[in-house]
């Protein structure tokens, strides 16, 4: 089931957010967080209107995905980066596709046109995730992220929104990554 994030569920965000920080390169913070520092990025996203969806199965919690604006400037406005979350006991039980699914469809809704992610070179159960969901791989930054002792690729991946009104999208031909 997905559904809105609740202030009850701040707990198990930040958990899942703190075991990402310590064991995976999933996200490149060193610091983990504290719950006070999640209820104010819970505000927010609350009061920016940006969705916060958690997956759950019989009241347990199985993962979170959000998304929020891409880059500061305004010329980014129509633009989203998001994020999916999934307890590593729940992954590969189609949490995730479900959770990026409403975001796309949340993204759809509220207008935007564009939605990116930034994943780790190595999470390739990811890369493929956003591959069967329609996103393109943009290309790749070389060693731009430094985690454990070593330095990190990312892959930057895209997915245009507003196909049916731009007559533009992810189908007509790849992102360039000369």
């Amino acid at each position: 089931m997905l559904r809105q994030a609740r202030p009850e569920d701040l707990a198990a965000i930040t958990a899942l957010m703190n075991e990402n920080i310590r064991n995976s390169t999933a996200v490149y913070h060193y610091e983990e967080r504290r719950l006070e520092d999640v209820t104010r990025w819970y505000d927010d996203k609350q009061r920016r209107k940006h969705p916060l969806f958690v997956a759950e199965e019989a009241g347990v919690f199985l993962g979170y995905g959000t998304f929020g604006p891409y880059r500061p400037h305004d010329g980014y406005a129509r633009t989203v980066e998001h994020s999916v979350y999934v307890d590593k006991n729940h992954q590969g039980k189609g949490v995730g596709g479900a959770l990026l699914e409403a975001l796309i469809e949340a993204a759809q809704r509220d207008g935007y046109h564009a939605m990116v992610a930034y994943i780790d070179a190595e999470n390739q159960q990811s890369i493929r995730l956003h591959e069967r969901k329609g996103f393109q791989n943009c290309g790749r930054l070389r060693e731009v992220g430094y985690k454990f002792g070593r330095y990190l690729d990312l892959v930057i991946m895209e997915r245009l929104l507003l196909e049916e009104k731009t007559g533009k999208g992810n189908r007509e031909e790849p992102c360039s990554q000369g």
